[in-house]
């Protein structure tokens, strides 16, 4: 049987040897991928939350970048 999310997150973060996010950065990753795969194919959407991972972005502030490229107002 497949894992629900939270498990499944909670051990790849285990894994990957960090903290999983929290609920709150969750809403915001998938926000920003959907924001991604609108405004682009949807391939954009997990890529763009790994370019903001691997610089070091934190969700809130990816989220804020995203809304920006497609001229949304952030808030």
């Amino acid at each position: 049987m497949a894992q629900d999310v939270q498990d499944w997150l909670a051990g790849f973060a285990a894994e990957a040897g960090t903290a999983p996010p929290t609920r709150e950065e969750q809403d915001m990753l998938l926000e920003l991928a959907g924001i991604a795969a609108h405004a682009s194919e949807r391939t954009a959407a997990p890529i763009t939350c790994w370019i903001a991972a691997r610089a070091g972005v934190e969700p809130r502030d990816a989220l804020a970048i995203g809304k920006r490229l497609v001229g949304e107002k952030d808030g």
